[in-house]
């Protein structure tokens, strides 16, 4: 019974979607198009990944944050000032997150391929860290905080705790807290500035 859990962790990634497209629309937040499309990518894979390791229910969030993803992906092109313009940095962790895809492909193994989707998946994260922390102002929280929610309903349908089940789920519930750490240590870095100026 549990296991249905994960359709209310997919109602509540669909809201902090629902902010995050709102505030991309009117130009508030800038999502990385890099970061996103990556997103979106790595959580296919490691939902197909899990699939065919035989996760059932576990896997619904997961593919709700690629879903979540591929929309935000495509809003961003819809408002063109909510863009966040690609730099080296980011091109870097493209190409390293891309590495990851393709050796998940080279080694056929449902748990290589997710622990690679994870690596692809931070490797994508890693230029919205930076951003949320130097210009916080250009994200919105409560849609990684519903991402991380909806990702540890995961936890209620687990079978086997197998890798498979567990690394995915896990490391976004991790990446999900971590980025909203930096978004509100970033604003309360630039607060501290202006007071002191």
């Amino acid at each position: 019974m549990l296991q249905y859990l994960v359709f209310i962790g997919f109602a509540i990634n669909l809201y902090g979607v629902f902010d995050y497209v709102k505030d991309t629309l009117r130009g508030e937040t800038k999502p990385n198009r890099m970061t996103f499309a990556l997103w979106a990518l790595a959580p296919s894979i490691a939902s197909v990944a899990a699939i065919a390791d035989g996760v059932t229910w576990a896997v619904v969030p997961v593919f709700a944050c690629a879903v979540s993803d591929f929309l935000i992906l495509f809003v961003s092109f819809v408002n063109k000032k909510a863009y966040w313009k690609l730099e080296r940095l980011d091109w870097i962790c493209g190409a390293l997150s891309l590495i990851g895809l393709v050796l998940w492909q080279v080694t056929k193994n449902p748990n290589i391929a997710i622990l690679f989707a994870v690596f692809s998946d931070f490797a994508a994260a890693f230029p919205t860290l930076v951003k949320s922390w130097y210009h916080p102002e250009t994200e919105t929280p409560s849609f990684y905080v519903a991402a991380g929610l909806g990702a540890a309903t995961s936890f209620f349908a687990l079978e086997n705790y197998s890798f498979a089940e567990i690394a995915f789920p896990l490391y976004l519930v991790i990446i999900d807290i971590v980025i909203v750490g930096f978004i509100y240590g970033g604003r309360y870095r630039l607060k501290r500035q202006k007071l002191a100026a």
